[in-house]
């Protein structure tokens, strides 16, 4: 029943709701669970998320045209530059603030799918590795 907490918390977390799974995890860490399930079911829960913000933009630009937010002019000026450089900025998906609405503009902007996943996974295992280290050794 922890790794599932763990796992929607994560999950909701990296939509656009806001709520933070890090302190979930330092608690399941500090009472000594399985540490390689809960990187596992925390990285799964939360890329899942980023992947349901994706989705989301995917669907939501028609909806952004018609609301007069972004025109076919800016979404394609938008896609080069995303196509360009979209990895790299997907590698802060994991950060507070500006990682959700990454990944929803990702969606958006109809970056490649596979990419998408690949990146937002390293990037959302490397925080969460990161995080349990760092309990680890304060510990």
């Amino acid at each position: 029943m922890i790794f599932l907490t763990l796992f929607f918390v994560a999950f909701i977390s990296a939509t656009l709701f806001p709520m933070g799974s890090e302190a979930l995890l330092v608690y399941n860490i500090n009472q000594g669970f399985n540490l390689f399930l809960l990187l596992f079911f925390a990285t799964i829960g939360n890329t899942l998320g980023s992947l349901v913000n994706y989705f989301l933009g995917l669907k939501g630009e028609e909806y952004l045209e018609n609301k007069k937010i972004l025109n076919k002019e800016k979404i394609e000026k938008y896609k080069r530059f995303f196509d360009k450089y979209g990895s790299l900025s997907l590698f802060l998906s994991w950060m507070p603030i500006i990682g959700d609405p990454l990944t929803f503009i990702a969606g958006v902007l109809k970056y490649n799918i596979k990419k998408f996943i690949f990146i937002v996974l390293i990037a959302k295992f490397l925080r969460y590795l990161f995080l349990a280290l760092t309990t680890l050794a304060l510990i």
